[in-house]
C-alpha cells in the first residue's frame, strides 16, 4: 500500500487506504522528492536512519546511519565490498575465504574480479557447522598462492539451511582477529529460523559483546535484503549493508564506489522503509501486517520440517535438518550405473539425476555440483 501511495500520490485522496500508509507516503514522498527522482547515492538519509535504529532495536548496540549503505539487493553490496577488497598480484593478490557448499554469487564475483577463492568445507556431517580448524586449514593452503584477507560467512546458510550457533560465532570474530580478517557476513535469511533451540545471532551483536580487543578492531560488513524472509520482494531489488570499525579513509573510497551507480532503485528504498520500520500495536495497519507475516513465517517452518521428513524416507536421499534460510541440501546416494549415465552423457551425476527428475515427474531441484560439495558426494538444493 504504501509502495503504491508513493508511485501514484492520486490515491492519497483514496479513503480505501488506511492512514498510517498515507502517513508513511507522505513521509516518505518529502524526504525523497518522489520516486522518479534519483536519491543520493547511499540511500535516502531518512531510510538509512531507519535501517539504524532497526538494527539497534535488533542488536541493542549503537549504529550510525553514515555507515549503512542501501544497496540494489543484497548481491549489489557484496560485490562492492568485494571490489574495494580486492587487490595485489600473484602472492599478494586478495584471497577470499568462501563456505562450500556457497552461493554462487560470490564465486563468480570472485572469478569477475581476479581476486582468488579459498574453499573452506562446512561438515555436512555436523549438520553443516562451520569449523574453525577448517578456516585455518584453508587460510593456511592458501597463503602460498595469494594474501587472504577476507572470510565470507552465509548464515543462515544458503544451500545448506543451518544456524550457525553463538558459540561457532565467537569462533569465527576470534579466528577472523587473529588472522586479521575482514568479516562479511551474509545475513539475508536472519527471519526465517524454524528449529527448536536454533536462533539468528548477528555477528555485530556477537562482536561487541565479546568487547574488546575484538570490537574494537575486527571489521564487518553485515548485509540483508527484503528477498528473503517473511517478504519475498525480490523484483523490487532492495537491501543494505552496515559497515562497523572501518578506516575512515576506506570508508571514504566505499562512499565514492557506491557512488558510480548513482543509486539504489528509490521504489526499493521505499519497500525497505515498510520492513524496517513496520506497523507497531495500536496502528490501523498492525493486525493485517502480523497476520499476514506469521502466516507466511508458520507455512514455510511447516515445509522445512515436512521436507526433511519426507527426504529421509525416501529411500537414496538423506536431509539434514532444516535450520533455516528457504532451502534444504539433501545427499544423494547415486549407484554406480546411474553415474556411468551421467559420464556417457558428459554431465556431472547430480546433474544426470536433476534432469531426470525433471523429465519424469516436473519437479525443478538445482544439483549441488552448482554450488560445491566435497568430491565424490552428491546433492542437490
Amino acid at each position: 500500500q504504501v509502495t503504491a501511495l508513493c508511485l501514484y500520490p492520486d490515491l492519497l485522496a483514496n479513503p480505501s487506504f488506511p492512514e498510517d500508509a498515507k502517513a508513511r507516503a507522505r513521509q516518505l514522498l518529502a524526504a525523497s522528492g518522489g520516486v522518479g527522482s534519483y536519491s543520493a547515492s547511499p540511500g535516502i538519509p531518512l531510510v538509512r536512519e531507519k535501517v539504524a535504529r532497526f538494527l539497534e532495536r535488533r542488536d541493542g548496540v549503537t549504529a550510525r546511519p553514515q555507515d549503512i549503505f542501501l544497496s540494489t539487493g543484497a548481491s549489489d553490496a557484496i560485490v562492492s565490498i568485494l571490489k574495494l577488497l580486492v587487490s595485489g598480484e600473484g602472492p599478494s593478490r586478495t584471497g577470499v575465504l568462501v563456505p562450500i557448499p556457497q552461493y554462487p554469487l560470490y564465486s563468480a564475483a570472485i572469478a569477475e574480479l581476479g581476486a582468488v577463492q579459498l574453499n573452506y568445507y562446512l561438515a555436512e556431517e555436523q549438520n553443516w557447522a562451520l569449523d574453525v580448524a577448517e578456516l585455518r586449514r584453508a587460510v593456511t593452503e592458501g597463503r602460498g598462492r595469494c594474501c587472504p584477507r577476507v572470510l565470507c560467512i552465509i548464515n543462515p546458510g544458503n544451500p545448506t539451511g543451518q544456524v550457525q550457533s553463538l558459540q561457532c560465532i565467537k569462533d569465527v570474530i576470534k579466528f577472523a582477529y587473529e588472522e586479521k580478517l575482514f568479516l562479511m557476513a551474509d545475513e539475508v535469511y536472519q527471519d526465517n529460523i524454524y528449529a527448536e533451540g536454533s536462533a539468528f545471532h548477528s555477528f555485530k551483536k556477537v562482536l561487541f559483546e565479546m568487547g574488546p580487543p575484538y570490537s574494537e578492531v575486527v571489521e564487518l560488513a553485515s548485509f540483508h535484503s527484503v528477498s528473503k524472509g517473511f517478504m519475498g520482494e525480490c523484483g523490487f531489488r532492495s537491501g543494505f549493508m552496515e559497515v562497523v570499525n572501518m578506516d575512515p579513509e576506506v570508508h571514504q573510497q566505499l562512499t565514492k564506489l557506491v557512488s558510480v551507480r548513482l543509486c539504489p532503485p528509490v521504489p526499493g528504498q521505499v519497500l525497505l522503509d515498510t520492513v524496517v520500520d513496520p506497523p507497531q500495536p495500536g496502528d490501523p495497519s498492525y493486525e493485517l501486517f502480523m497476520s499476514e507475516k506469521q502466516a507466511v513465517l508458520s507455512a514455510l517452518a511447516h515445509k522445512a520440517r515436512l521436507t526433511e521428513e519426507i527426504f529421509n524416507r525416501t529411500p537414496g536421499i538423506r536431509c539434514n535438518p532444516v535450520q533455516g534460510a528457504m532451502y534444504s541440501f539433501p545427499r544423494i546416494h547415486l549407484p554406480p550405473r546411474a553415474c556411468a549415465a551421467a559420464q556417457a552423457e558428459g554431465q556431472a551425476p547430480d546433474m544426470f539425476f536433476c534432469m531426470k527428475l525433471l523429465d519424469e515427474t516436473g519437479i525443478c531441484v538445482v544439483p549441488g555440483s552448482g554450488f560445491g560439495q566435497r568430491e565424490g558426494t552428491f546433492h542437490f538444493r
